[in-house]
């Protein structure tokens, strides 16, 4: 199996902060993997380096079958499809949504005087319906929920046939509603063999699609644990990761944790 993402003793620092500290990690093609942590565990940090947006201080950041400082990054980011809060920053809010998803293929936000043939307005639709937002072609994207606009966005990532899809929060904002209808979106991708691999960032087990094959835990910028998703998330790595006894439940293939209740002690 090819590796899309290969990691090692990957350490990122500003200044006096250590954002990552000797992370290795390996991602092979046919793999779906979860990021889970706290604030400040380095997911974000993380993604930056699988994006090719971010170099490392030290390590090596293999993407792609290339190295980081040793090949052209605007030749590697076409290849990798990202969602993220920054990006959707800057997605103009009087822009069509056929136009969000279709400047994909040029690699820009905001359209402006590229021409598009048919089949680029064929795929950027198709898309849109995949992701549960056809309907939503000529709206803006300023008149979007948040919700909607989550599911455009994959739609866009997905639009340049990545080898690479990076999901940063995707259910960051949502409700209850809109994460369960982003959760099933991100399942039926995950269950697609012809999906590319796919690196999802969460602070919540119950984000987790059915489909993801493999997690990952961290704190602090290091790794906790790594591997199958049935091996990695238990209650015990979820303790350590998250700094407090947790109990974890899963049901139909969905994982729930919550706190574990402080012992009471019967009086003397």
């Amino acid at each position: 199996m090819v590796a899309v993402v290969e990691f090692a003793g990957v350490t990122v620092r500003r200044g006096a902060s250590l954002l990552l500290d000797d992370v290795s990690w390996l991602v092979e093609e046919d793999e779906r993997w979860v990021v889970l942590g706290p604030n400040g565990a380095g997911k974000t940090t993380l993604l930056q380096v699988a994006a090719a947006q971010l170099h490392p201080t030290s390590g090596v950041a293999g993407i792609l079958d290339e190295v980081l400082g040793t090949t052209d990054v605007f030749e590697l980011r076409p290849r990798i499809g990202l969602t993220s809060a920054a990006l959707a920053d800057r997605i103009p809010r009087s822009e069509l949504v056929r136009d969000v998803v279709v400047s994909a293929s040029y690699g820009v936000v905001g359209r402006w005087r590229e021409e598009y043939a048919d089949l680029d307005h064929d795929r950027a639709t198709g898309l849109l319906t995949e992701v549960g937002a056809g309907h939503l072609l000529e709206r803006t994207f300023g008149t979007l929920s948040e919700g909607e606009r989550k599911r455009v966005q994959i739609a866009r990532a997905l639009m340049a046939d990545p080898e690479l899809l990076l999901l940063d929060e995707p259910a960051a904002g949502l409700d209850l509603g809109g994460r369960e209808d982003l959760v099933a979106t991100l399942s039926y991708l995950a269950l697609d063999p012809d999906s590319p691999a796919t690196v999802l960032v969460s602070h919540h087990v119950e984000e987790i699609p059915p489909g993801f094959t493999h997690a990952l835990l961290m704190r602090e910028g290091r790794v906790v644990d790594s591997g199958p998703v049935d091996d990695v998330i238990t209650a015990e790595t979820l303790s350590e990761t998250f700094g407090m006894p947790l109990l974890l439940s899963r049901a139909d293939d969905r994982f729930a944790a919550r706190r574990r209740p402080a012992q009471r002690v019967a009086p003397a």
